[in-house]
């Protein structure tokens, strides 16, 4: 972790994403947190493109961030949550999935990525889901999940390839977290096999040794917190 001068974490004030930025403060790393639950210059919403813009202006003012993590994910909203049968699917509700799960990051990326330096080793990284695999898919259902975070790996691949021609050691991925202790994954707790729940902060510091062990060939995919890539 110590390799990153200066990173910007999205959805800092989530379990995964506070737990990330607290790591990499610890290592030294000047952070740069954003979310929608926070005021004034660290506010930021997925679903508002200018709010994207207005960080990447308020961020271009500083030293260039060698580090951006999307720590940023909807699988539940109220009494909204995934899909069970194909008599639940609501356009309203598929729509918000990808505008939270794929399009937000990909925003992020339009704004963020010209920032980025262009030379030397470089990573974008947003959490997406093993669930987002299709050929991982035996079970169905979590329709808008599934398929929002299957779009996410798809826009992760092709946001690598046109910015590796910008920075050639620049690598642009996805990575699965596993189950997290997170008020996201909570409702699903009960299924999670024993030993398999980690606490947010174990996750930070998983995924901060799988981005740290990365090469420019890794670039496009998606990788779990054991540094397995996840087959589209």
């Amino acid at each position: 972790m110590s390799e990153w001068k200066q990173a910007v974490v999205i959805g800092a004030s989530g379990g995964i994403g506070k737990g990330i930025a607290d790591a990499l403060e610890e290592e030294g790393v000047a952070v740069a947190r954003y979310a929608r639950s926070l005021t004034g210059a660290g506010h930021i919403d997925l679903e508002d493109e200018a709010t994207i813009a207005a960080a990447a202006r308020r961020i271009a003012e500083g030293p260039a961030p060698d580090l951006v993590i999307v720590a940023t994910g909807l699988l539940h909203d109220g009494e909204r949550g995934p899909e069970k049968a194909i008599d639940q699917l609501d356009p309203l509700w598929l729509a918000r999935n990808f505008a939270v799960n794929a399009i937000g990051p990909a925003l992020v990326a339009k704004h963020l990525l010209p920032l980025m330096p262009r030379s030397g080793k470089t990573i974008f990284a947003a959490l997406s889901a093993r669930v987002g695999s299709i050929s991982d898919n035996r079970m169905g259902g979590w329709y808008g999940y599934r398929a929002s975070k299957a779009a996410l790996n798809q826009l992760i691949r092709t946001l690598a390839i046109e910015h590796k021609r910008r920075n050639d050691r620049s690598i642009v991925v996805a990575l699965h977290p596993g189950t997290v202790d997170t008020a996201l994954s909570k409702p699903f707790q009960g299924n999670v096999r024993p030993g398999g729940l980690f606490t947010p902060d174990r996750a930070a510091v998983q995924l901060l040794d799988v981005l740290d062990g990365l090469r420019a060939p890794d670039s496009g995919k998606l990788f779990d917190w054991e540094g397995k890539e996840v087959q589209p």
